[in-house]
């Protein structure tokens, strides 16, 4: 009896669950059906489009780069030893010459010492052999030989000297510590790392300009610069370097040399971009040009969307050119009256359909 309840939980358990699993997979198609209709009904991804012309454009053009310090150093131990003391910390201003570390330098000047003493006996004992050899009373040889020991012993002072001057390590370049990399106490070797020191008096803007760009720049031309996080404020430069050779993406690099303000308030690393003004007044070229907008992940990434007759899309390597304002021209990779997405690339993949915003 009790096998046969047994028996009849099983088969109502077994019952149970085959319904449950029946309903489960109706559910689930239907599921997967209104998915396939939402689906069917979105394929197409909305976007906003520009088609591809020439406008005239004025012939300034603009090229975007970083700060680079007009000196930068890592000043380092010229011997081995303790330091002993400190003297700057990091965001100080130093000047060219001036002390920024000590070495422990006692058995130096012992070294010192003895050298000093070494050299005083022998000047004294030169000048007693020159007087003697007036006289006749040493020889030529004798003479020669006290003179080479007097250049030795002057030679030996002024090395302890050299020796004892390294203890005090110096600053070669005006400018602010940007790093302090030791403490007193510890011990240091020669060309063990120190300080780093920038100077940021001056900056150099590092730029790339084109072929058809660079064949108007000269040296000492006088550059407007914007500063990004100084929109109102304006800056200028003058260029101080144009490379002689393009580098790898067959742009020539281009530094130009910027004051710093009173505050010191541009720093080294800071983006800026210089605006390379066209010397003939009024002139303007049609250029092909598409708005930032189009860029898929940014300009640096020279790729845009552009519609197929079919209504889908294919990612196409651009070459850009020149900066204007909100504008970029292209050189190659797309063109006139080609129609290219300006929104909604995130949803977008190569075949991917697309209905146009109205």
């Amino acid at each position: 009896m009790k096998i046969a309840k047994t028996f009849l939980y099983l088969l109502i358990a077994a019952g149970l669950l085959g319904g449950g699993a029946y309903i489960i997979n109706k559910n689930q198609k239907e599921t997967n059906r209104q998915t396939a209709i939402i689906a069917s009904n979105n394929s197409e991804v909305p976007v906003n489009i520009v088609t591809a012309d020439f406008e005239h454009m004025a012939a300034d053009y603009a090229s975007n780069g970083t700060f680079a310090p007009l000196q930068q150093m890592n000043l380092a131990s010229e011997m081995s030893g303790k330091v002993t003391r400190v003297l700057v910390k990091e965001g100080d201003f130093v000047r060219a010459g001036q002390t920024v570390a000590t070495v422990k330098k006692d058995a130096l000047e012992v070294d010192r010492s003895t050298a000093q003493a070494a050299y005083q006996n022998a000047v004294v004992d030169n000048q007693r052999f020159e007087n003697a050899f007036k006289t006749g009373g040493v020889t030529k040889q004798q003479l020669d030989q006290s003179r080479l020991q007097l250049k030795n012993a002057k030679n030996a002072l002024e090395q302890t000297n050299i020796r004892v001057g390294d203890a005090n390590v110096r600053t070669l370049v005006s400018g602010y510590i940007n790093k302090k990399m030791v403490e007193p106490g510890a011990v240091v070797s020669p060309g063990t790392p120190l300080f780093e020191i920038v100077n940021t008096s001056k900056l150099k803007l590092q730029v790339t300009v084109n072929e058809a760009e660079v064949a108007n720049l000269k040296i000492g031309d006088e550059i407007k610069i914007k500063v990004s996080v100084y929109p109102d404020k304006d800056f200028s430069g003058r260029i101080s370097f144009i490379a002689p050779l393009a580098d790898a993406s067959l742009n020539f690099p281009v530094e130009i040399t910027v004051a710093n303000n009173p505050n010191n308030e541009l720093r080294a690393g800071m983006y800026g971009t210089a605006v390379f003004s066209n010397k003939v007044t009024g002139n303007q070229h049609a250029y092909m040009v598409l708005p930032k907008d189009a860029f898929v992940d940014g300009v640096s990434n020279n790729k845009v969307f552009v519609v197929q007759p079919d209504n889908t899309v294919k990612l196409v390597s651009v070459v850009s050119g020149k900066i204007f304002g909100d504008k970029i021209e292209i050189i190659s990779g797309i063109n006139k009256g080609d129609k290219v997405v300006t929104s909604g690339q995130i949803n977008l993949t190569n075949g991917t359909k697309i209905s146009v915003i109205k």
